[in-house]
């Protein structure tokens, strides 16, 4: 059965567990109002009884901190789902805001939005903080392909909107298959440790990965696996030739990581080899300032996991700044719209 659009506290009544089911929220629970606090639920109510609830808003949304927007296009489309939707207006995504800037601007009446507030913050917060992450890596890379690689580091029912949110901000593309065909694009990615251990030779390997996927597809082989990457490296590339497309690096802790000095030996060898196409990947605990190091030593491409998924996520703020048309906020805002010329009208 349909679940129903939240209206008022009598309606929670109403739930029934599905036995079995995952804990994450559907898209029917959050676009009906089930992932929204209930204190938007209780406004509601107490605005109703008052024959408030129509009562005409602007709200604005800013947060303290300084990053690079995204997640506009899933609020706007949870707000195409209502009856009647507010008007908007939003910085574009992708743009690098600064401290406190509005970021998005709401008007209609509080009925028409006011239960999604929780909503649409979380939206803004979390995308937010992982295309600002991402862009830090981007940024650093200095025009060499980033690589987004953190579905793992997240819950899987929120990992194709890090994944969209790494894309806005520059990364080339993405390991998650649902994140990339979101996104009209093809996920990227070689194979893991696991298939070379399953294989037991790297060499072999990349035989077998050369014979089963695509022609047009870049033959990418993984060279930390059994034996001192250099070698590997080596022996990967007189065995696919110029069909070799790139050595992938992922050493572990325990063995040093992959270090400046390793990108560099492994990029000396190939070049003196004659591979010079062949790039080098390098992953593994990419940060911005591994990055900027490794951009020196010669390394060609990045792939980047905890670094955006852990992003730090931006504590959106929405307040009520215009209501009937007359200017106010509480203690410690600027009553009336706050202008900002960049603001476009997105609904």
């Amino acid at each position: 059965m349909p679940l129903k659009r939240l209206d008022s506290q009598r309606d929670i009544a109403s739930y029934k567990e599905i036995e079995g089911r995952l804990f994450s929220a559907t898209h029917e629970e959050v676009l009906t109002g089930w992932t929204t606090d209930i204190y938007f639920l209780k406004t509601r109510d107490v605005l109703r009884s008052a024959g408030l609830l129509e009562t005409p808003v602007v709200a604005e949304v800013f947060t303290r901190k300084s990053g690079v927007f995204a997640g506009l296009e899933e609020v706007l489309r949870l707000f195409r789902t209502f009856p009647n939707p507010p008007e908007v207006e939003s910085l574009p995504e992708g743009s690098s805001f600064d401290p406190k800037e509005v970021l998005m601007r709401i008007k209609g009446s509080y009925e028409s939005f006011g239960l999604y507030e929780t909503v649409l913050l979380g939206m803004l917060a979390s995308s937010t903080g992982w295309a600002t992450a991402a862009r830090e890596c981007v940024d650093a890379a200095e025009g060499r392909n980033v690589l987004c690689f953190g579905a793992r580091h997240l819950h899987p029912a929120v990992a194709p909107v890090m994944e969209r949110a790494a894309k806005i901000a520059g990364c080339s593309a993405m390991s998650c298959i649902l994140g990339a065909k979101l996104c009209n694009e093809e996920p990227k990615g070689t194979v893991p440790h696991a298939a070379i251990l399953i294989v037991g030779d790297t060499v072999k390997l990349a035989k077998l990965y050369d014979s089963q996927i695509p022609a047009e597809e870049p033959r990418i082989v993984l060279v930390d696996t059994f034996k001192d990457e250099a070698e590997e490296t080596m022996r990967v590339a007189e065995c696919l030739g110029e069909k070799l497309s790139g050595i992938r690096l992922d050493t572990p802790g325990e063995r040093g990581g992959v270090t400046p000095d390793l990108v560099r030996e492994i990029r000396w060898r190939l070049d003196v080899a004659g591979y010079n196409k062949v790039q080098v990947i390098a992953t593994g605990g990419m940060t911005p300032e591994r990055i900027r190091l490794m951009n020196d030593a010669g390394a060609s491409v990045y792939g980047v996991g905890s670094y955006i998924a852990h992003g730090i996520h931006r504590d959106m703020t929405m307040d009520l700044k215009m209501i009937n048309g007359r200017p106010i906020a509480k203690r410690g805002r600027l009553p009336g719209i706050i202008e900002n010329p960049r603001l476009k009208r997105v609904l």
